[in-house]
């Protein structure tokens, strides 16, 4: 069946202890998953209020002037943390960089012995704005738990045992990610095929995007459809990222997708988007799962780690140097 519009879900029949209530959410997690790559999650710990402040934050960083930003620009990382700046990533397969400017977010450094830490540059916050770092990285604890409930609901559609992500995923390289898709003021001057993000694959696990502040995401169906995704305020929206899609022999899709431009009239005006990358430690080996490999669905991928998939990635869309 192809749907019209992505389910929606609440976290908390997941978490409820209800042995039903749970089960029923991992069948219909898998299920959508299955076909358009998408869910709407509700109860993921996020309040509105907070979701409100959070993009007033954001947006302050924004709208300051790029003399101020490119100070938060730190060469030699790949644009792994800080203010990455405008047209500076292009899509997989696209010559015309992306319409849009954002600032990363990493994993906050825990004095715990963990050997990645030495894998992570540290993260930068813009000193002007206090509570972006506050308020980012409350996101970024918020989101990642939510994705960890995520995972173990993904882990039992799979038939894998509950805890098979956590240890993969402890202290993982994940990015909360804020973008700024700039106003266009001349539309006339774009380079033909500019747009604010060329259709795409996530390279993660899973993404967790927070509402954004205006429409323009469109998720491409099976069918060749594209279909406009808008969540409610109290919703996230989760798909699928290729790490996962990889691990389960494409059983898990990771759905393509973009932000298109806005129309002629609203072109001068911003938007504001925050989604969270969920990504394992380096080390996660993402060979195909033996139980996603039959005669009727052979091996497709070639054995990869995290770490090494990235990398590749990070190369394609011109963020590193090969």
């Amino acid at each position: 069946m192809l749907l019209d519009e992505i389910p929606s879900l609440d976290l908390a029949d997941f978490l409820s202890g209800e042995a039903g209530r749970k089960a029923k959410f991992v069948q219909d997690l898998g299920a959508a998953f299955n076909t358009i790559g998408f869910v709407a999650i509700k109860g993921h710990g996020l309040s509105n209020d907070f979701t409100k402040k959070l993009y007033s934050d954001v947006e302050q960083f924004f709208q300051s002037p790029d003399s101020l930003k490119q100070t938060y620009e730190i060469e030699g990382i790949a644009g792994q943390r800080g203010y990455i700046g405008k047209r500076k990533e292009t899509a997989k397969g696209f010559k015309v960089p992306d319409l849009k400017e954002f600032y990363h977010v990493g994993q906050p450094h825990k004095e715990d012995g963990d050997s990645v830490w030495s894998e992570y540059p540290a993260n930068v916050f813009p000193a002007e704005y206090p509570d972006f770092e506050k308020n980012t990285v409350e996101a970024y604890q918020t989101l990642e738990k939510a994705g960890k409930a995520l995972l173990q609901a993904i882990a039992l559609y799979l038939e894998l045992p509950q805890d098979y992500f956590e240890s993969r995923v402890k202290n993982g390289n994940s990015i909360l990610r804020a973008i700024h898709y700039f106003p266009i003021l001349d539309p006339d001057s774009l380079p033909e095929g500019a747009v604010r993000a060329a259709a795409h694959g996530d390279i993660n696990l899973i993404t967790l995007l927070m509402g954004a502040s205006a429409e323009g995401l469109e998720v491409l169906r099976m069918d060749g459809k594209w279909i406009p995704i808008t969540a409610l305020p109290d919703q996230v929206v989760v798909n699928v990222g290729d790490m996962l899609d990889r691990l389960t022999n494409h059983k898990l899709k990771s759905t393509i997708h973009r932000v298109v431009n806005p129309p002629r009239e609203k072109m001068g005006t911003s938007r504001y988007s925050i989604p969270f990358f969920m990504h394992p430690r380096s080390e996660m080996d993402l060979t195909c799962l033996p139980s996603c490999v039959s005669t009727e669905y052979p091996k497709i991928y070639t054995d990869m780690t995290a770490g090494a998939f990235l990398n590749e990635r990070l190369i394609e869309l011109g963020l590193k140097k090969a």
